[in-house]
């Protein structure tokens, strides 16, 4: 017995194809940008220190003194010494009153000359001039204040866009074969 047979026969199908590729074009500008930093503000403020130096009491142990000083001390000098004569005075006056009924006349005189007469003995000493602590010094101190502002910057910046130029592609295709099917059947 025999079978029937199919033959199949294919053709395949073939195309030719034009392919245009696709371009594309990217450019990113810069950044426009503009910077500006302001001057910080600076302030300083001092006051001056201030030095006295007092050297009054030192030039008075010197015996350099002003004409008023001068005239009122030798005044009050003046005032003292005329008290103390005064008072002398009036002792020795007593001193003769006293001893005057008593035949003691010439000698009272002569006990009153030897107290007036003679060599007076001056203390001598080393004396430090000027003296110690005579010249006052006081110091103020100045005083500094630095104020500082600090200022921002300014910054502008724009962004520019990107420049893009874009072109598709395009394929063409043409059949150059077409396909084709071939059945045999043989019985």
């Amino acid at each position: 017995m025999r079978l029937p047979q199919i033959q199949i026969h294919t053709t395949d199908a073939k195309i030719d194809l034009d392919i245009a590729k696709s371009q594309q074009y990217i450019k990113q500008p810069n950044a426009t940008q503009h910077i500006e930093q302001p001057a910080a503000i600076l302030e300083i403020n001092t006051t001056k220190g201030v030095l006295k130096i007092d050297s009054s009491q030192a030039r008075r142990d010197l015996g350099l003194i002003g004409p008023i000083e001068s005239s009122a001390n030798y005044a009050e000098k003046g005032k003292q010494e005329a008290l103390k004569g005064m008072a002398r005075r009036a002792r020795e006056g007593r001193q003769m009153m006293e001893n005057a009924g008593k035949d003691q006349g010439r000698a009272t005189i002569q006990n009153i000359a030897k107290q007036n007469h003679g060599p007076h003995r001056v203390q001598f000493n080393v004396k430090f001039v000027p003296s110690i602590g005579s010249v006052k010094i006081d110091y103020t101190p100045g005083t500094t204040d630095v104020n500082i502002q600090r200022r921002e910057p300014i910054i502008d910046a724009k962004v520019n866009k990107p420049i893009h130029e874009y072109t598709p592609g395009k394929v063409t295709g043409t059949m150059v074969q077409r396909p084709d099917v071939d059945i045999d059947v043989n019985i």
